[in-house]
């Protein structure tokens, strides 16, 4: 039962939920091919046979045409093979690891670092110097590893196309290498084959082939050698061809080779995914974006202090230098890159556990930050298994089931004996099996055969128990031009019964009468009619089933004069927890649009199902789409108001993520055929299906989605929501330390005092007062509501206000008192050294306060437990004590030019400090008061 859908949206679905391909017009009809066929493919009635033109593919010049009865010699095989070159996809090139080393230093953090340490150096200052290069080491090595292991975002398109296939050569069925087909070549398909290349067909015999991968029809497609087909019809509708990389999932063919490599339609997608440009990462640009600016910072904070030191005067060239590298040591957040890693690697980690992969490490915030889903429909939010929901009797009873697939369901209500008849006419025109194998259910052959047998298993019929009873003495396989199947089966020693299912038109017609009762009564066939369209217009695939008794045992005379038993209706069902995952997206502000291959009366009831917005309205096809393509304009409003979309191909797919991303989305796309590899590569997160996606789904995508589950993904938008969250808490911490330093240093220079920290105990403070503590932060689990909120402002840049401010108020008063202490140390005579050594004491002390406060932006420290986050916990006091053994540590001591500091001072330090703790509760109470004024919640 393998059909493709009506283009036009009125047109009523049958059996299969599709009309047949178009019959050859007389003008276009090819003469047929000589009876003789190869003994693979058995002959096929005249309409299901064509002569192979002259000429081959556009792409393909200069080439005489092949005789579809020999194929190729092997000389011509071999002079295509060097000509046109071997049948596989292009490799993209990779930069090496040396090339990606050396990209990891294209930084202006880096620059004014290495700059720091080569001045160092020249001033013999050899510690400084040393510590500042394995910084840059440290975070080079992170930076190569992350992106070499990311280099293989296409790398399965190379995968799909290499086996073996059987092509004729000198008149004879040979097996070749995929790579050794050549365009010309006749190619011999049977079931379960992979399509080699673009192929025309010459003959078949009951042919269906999944394209799901090319297409995202979850149908396969009935093929007609012949067939009309409109020189810009999409792929769904060109029924003379298959397609590199599809499957025969049904019979037989033979046809020529139009198209290998990179010039078939496999290959257009490729060229989209290994040569078309990705999107930046949203945390990549916000991050960038904060280097750029901070750098520019640092550089006017320099030059400002050395004109201010000028100004002063006292200061020499020596002193100016160790001035200046110590301010671009304190306030450059080297610790920024590898706290980073570490927030997105444990954000990878929890996303782990709640089924979503990470294949970027920058793709875990990424999808945290998206305000748009494109979602495919087959496989993500439906099941990908055909089931029958609604089954109508031929007396206009109509019955429900439940249940997913083949998943456990069941009949809502109770059972019939006519619905029981009605299911048994299914299950013997019928050649699938289904089993319980390994915890699951597991099915085998033509889906809508299957879904006959789960609807049995729900009736609580035996499948081998009827068929033992029924011995099948004829069978009418399904043909796309018969559409309709059926089974002549024995019920008695003296009555045969013809069991026919298939199109609604097609098997109505053959039916005189309908079995209400248990009696043969008139056709109502006005009534019946008007069932299969409403069936049709709610997005069903509608199947008819009829039987006649018959005393003979000849199958094609028993074809009129049918019994009309019902019909039934069936759908790729929405998963359970679908509907529930968008109504949580479009709480936490996220759109979300159904872009699918499939049909839109289709699309336009699960959008239902959903409660997807725009679900009501008229779904935007792919042709509605190619008839805006002169008028960008129009073509952006159609897009960006809809949020159904069908029979869309993967270009457009494409131009659909372009259009919502130059109207300000942050998007993702989710996907998991070949046909979704290119919006997925192009959008700012691609995710895909883990159990049902192609291998270039996957590895095309930044997210992996292990349980193929929708609502997967809306729990990655909560954890990456998290880690940004974290991110944001980590640059606070780091930036506002850096912010306290600029203010201790210049108000140092507008003192007239000698430099407050030697550079080797800023780079000591940066290791005990944030080195940990800042990867720490990135420990925090959430802290509630995150997809309450909406997202933020795309364009929102990490510097925004509320960290701005953050910096400013923290930065100012932990810089004063450091000031304050360092002043009024050097004026009571203790020394510049001593001076410095309490300076220090108390921004670790400021560093860890203010670690413990940095957990929420709004949150009181009083009602955070320390239990949330272990790592802290043991961190801070760690830090302190640390510091402590330092001041005591002969040789550390000295290298840090540290005296020990008294327990009196170190209370009174402490005392001090308690000072920044009653100022960042001050003003996250300001926060708060803010966000209750404007009727919304505060900022996790």
């Amino acid at each position: 039962m393998h059909r493709m859908p009506p283009e036009s949206p009125s047109e009523p679905l049958t059996e299969g939920g599709v009309d047949s391909p178009p019959e050859d017009s007389p003008e276009n009809s090819p003469a047929e091919l000589p009876a003789e066929m190869p003994a693979e493919l058995p002959a096929n009635p005249p309409e299901n046979r064509s002569e192979y033109s002259p000429g081959l593919h556009p792409d393909v010049p200069d080439c005489p045409p092949t005789d579809p009865e020999r194929g190729l010699t092997h000389a011509e095989a071999e002079s295509r093979r060097l000509r046109f070159g071997p049948n596989r996809l292009p490799e993209a090139s990779q930069p090496g690891l040396l090339r990606l080393f050396l990209h990891q230093f294209k930084s202006p953090f880096i620059y004014i670092l290495a700059v720091a340490a080569l001045a160092s150096f020249a001033l013999g200052q050899l510690a400084n110097a040393g510590f500042i290069l394995i910084v840059l080491m440290l975070n080079a090595v992170i930076g190569t590893v992350q992106e070499f292991s990311a280099q293989k975002a296409a790398s399965a398109l190379r995968e799909v196309v290499r086996g073996e296939t059987r092509v004729l050569r000198d008149g004879r069925p040979l097996k070749v290498e995929i790579e050794a087909v050549v365009p010309g070549d006749v190619v011999l398909l049977a079931s379960g084959d992979k399509v080699p290349a673009d192929i025309t067909l010459v003959a078949v015999a009951n042919l269906a082939i999944d394209e799901s991968m090319l297409t995202g029809e979850s149908m396969a497609v009935s093929k007609q050698p012949g067939a009309e087909v409109a020189p810009n019809a999409p792929l769904a509708e060109r029924y003379n061809a298959c397609f590199a990389g599809t499957i025969v999932t049904r019979g037989r063919a033979r046809g020529v080779v139009t198209a290998t490599a990179e010039q078939t339609e496999l290959g257009r997608i490729s060229r989209h995914v290994t040569r078309g440009e990705t999107a930046d990462p949203p945390l990549l640009r916000r991050i960038r974006r904060f280097t750029y600016q901070v750098a520019a910072a640092i550089a006017v904070a320099i030059l400002g202090l050395v004109a201010l030191m000028l100004l002063k005067g006292g200061y020499d060239f020596a002193g100016i230098a160790m001035m200046v590298i110590g301010l671009a040591v304190s306030t450059i957040p080297e610790g920024l890159p590898a706290a980073l890693t570490v927030a997105l690697a444990i954000g990878m980690r929890r996303m782990a556990a709640r089924n979503v992969i990470i294949r970027k490490l920058v793709a875990v915030e990424a999808l945290g930050s998206c305000t748009f889903i494109c979602s495919d429909k087959t496989g993500t939010l439906t099941v990908n298994e055909l089931t029958i929901r609604q089954a109508t009797l031929a007396d206009g009873q109509s019955f429900r089931f439940s249940g997913e697939g083949v998943a456990p369901g069941a009949l809502l209500g109770a059972s019939h004996p006519a619905l029981e008849v009605l299911c048994e006419a299914g299950l013997l025109a019928n050649e699938s099996h289904l089993d319980y194998s390994g915890g699951e259910w597991v099915s085998d052959g033509d889906i809508v055969d299957v879904a006959f047998l789960v609807m049995a298993k729900k009736l609580g019929l035996s499948v081998s128990g009827l068929r033992a009873r029924r011995e099948q003495l004829d069978a009418i396989p399904y043909e796309s031009e018969r559409a309709f199947s059926g089974s002549l089966n024995r019920h008695t020693d003296e009555s045969n019964f013809m069991h026919v299912k298939g199109s609604p038109e097609k098997v109505i017609e053959m039916c005189t009468a309908m079995w209400v009762d248990e009696t043969r009564q008139p056709l109502d066939k006005v009534r019946i009619n008007a069932e299969f369209e409403a069936m049709a217009a709610d997005g069903y695939r509608v199947i008819a089933l009829a039987r006649r008794e018959v005393a003979v045992d000849a199958a094609h005379e028993a074809l009129g004069d049918l019994t009309y038993l019902g019909m039934v209706g069936m759908i790729d069902p929405i998963r359970q927890d679908a509907a529930a995952a968008v109504r949580r997206c479009r709480l936490g502000g996220v759109e979300v649009a159904m872009v699918t291959g499939d049909h839109p009366a289709t699309a336009r009831a699960i959008a239902r199902e959903l409660d997807l917005e725009g679900a009501d309205e008229k779904a935007v096809t792919g042709a509605d789409l190619r008839a805006l393509d002169n008028d960008l304009t129009a073509q952006d409003a159609l897009i960006r108001r809809s949020r159904v979309f069908a029979r869309i191909e993967p270009t457009q797919k494409e131009r659909i993520v372009d259009s919502l991303m130059r109207a300000g989305h942050f998007v993702a796309v989710t996907g998991d055929g070949v046909n979704d590899a290119p919006a997925m590569r192009h959008a700012h997160a691609g995710v895909a299906m883990g159990k049902r996606g192609t291998d270039v789904a996957r590895e095309t995508a930044d997210l992996i989605i292990t349980d193929d589950n929708f609502a997967s993904i809306v729990d990655g938008i909560e954890q990456g929501r998290i880690v940004y969250n974290n991110i944001r808490k980590v640059i606070a911490l780091l930036m506002a330390t850096a912010f306290s330093a600029l203010v201790l240093f210049f108000l140092s220079v507008l003192a007239g005092l000698p430099m407050p920290l030697l550079a080797v105990q800023l780079l000591w403070l940066n290791l005990v007062a944030n080195g940990v503590q800042d990867v720490g932060l990135a420990f925090e689990p959430g802290e509630g509501g995150e997809l309450e909120r909406p997202p933020r402002n795309p364009a929102e840049p990490v510097f925004e206000r509320h960290i701005l401010e953050h910096v400013l108020v923290i930065g100012t008063v932990m810089g004063v008192i450091a000031f304050a202490v360092f002043y009024v140390a050097c004026a009571s005579g203790a020394g510049v050294e001593h001076a410095r050594s309490l300076t220090l004491m108390l921004m670790v002390m400021f560093g860890n306060i203010h670690t413990l406060s940095a957990r929420s932006e709004t949150h009181s420290l009083l009602r955070m437990p320390l239990a949330r986050n272990l790592f802290i916990a043991v961190a801070v006091p760690a830090a302190q004590g640390l510091h402590i053994l330092a001041m005591y540590t002969p040789g550390l001591s000295d290298v840090l030019a540290l005296s020990p500091v008294t327990f009196l001072e170190w209370c009174e330090l402490l005392g001090l400090a308690l000072v920044l703790l009653a100022v960042e509760e001050l003003h996250k109470f300001t926060l708060r008061w803010r966000a209750r004024r404007r009727g919304a919640q505060p900022h996790a």
